[in-house]
């Protein structure tokens, strides 16, 4: 039988990875997008493609530095980082390779986790890991839906 935090973790993993039950991934919603598509913004005043990857990217190493007793405030990078000044394809590969490396390093520490773990206040903060790793999921899935959006208007 698996732990609470196998069971979170599984759910994080599966909103990246695909067989979530709320729909597209991740991984499945990004299949296609080029560097160029990553940047536009075709809506106007909302994030590109590309800051929502390292958005999620940055956010997702902040909950894992929390789960390590670190108050971090924000990503090193900030909220929203900008895309490179020159940014390629291999720049958005590369974005993406570490979101994915950032992302399967928490599914793993938040598998790890004892029911003790998730009681447990972290960074600064007011409520427990079992807040923290929840929220994680829907983090991602929320700016999932954004991409998924973003993507139609390209």
């Amino acid at each position: 039988m698996k732990t609470e935090s196998e069971r979170i973790a599984d759910l994080l993993k599966r909103a990246y990875y695909g067989e979530a039950w709320h729909g597209p991934s991740l991984k499945e919603t990004l299949v296609g997008v080029t560097a160029k598509q990553a940047l536009a913004r075709p809506i106007a005043g909302a994030h590109t493609i590309w800051e929502l990857v390292a958005h999620i990217a940055g956010w997702e190493g902040v909950i894992a530095r929390r789960l390590g007793g670190e108050a971090v405030v924000e990503p090193d990078e900030g909220d929203f980082p900008a895309a490179p000044a020159e940014p390629s394809e291999d720049a958005w590969a590369g974005l993406i390779a570490r979101a994915y490396s950032t992302h399967d390093a928490l599914v793993a520490q938040i598998a790890g986790l004892s029911e003790a773990d998730l009681d447990k206040r972290i960074g600064g903060k007011t409520h427990g890991a079992w807040v923290e790793a929840h929220g994680a999921t829907a983090h991602a899935l929320y700016h999932v839906g954004q991409i998924a959006l973003l993507k139609k208007a390209l």
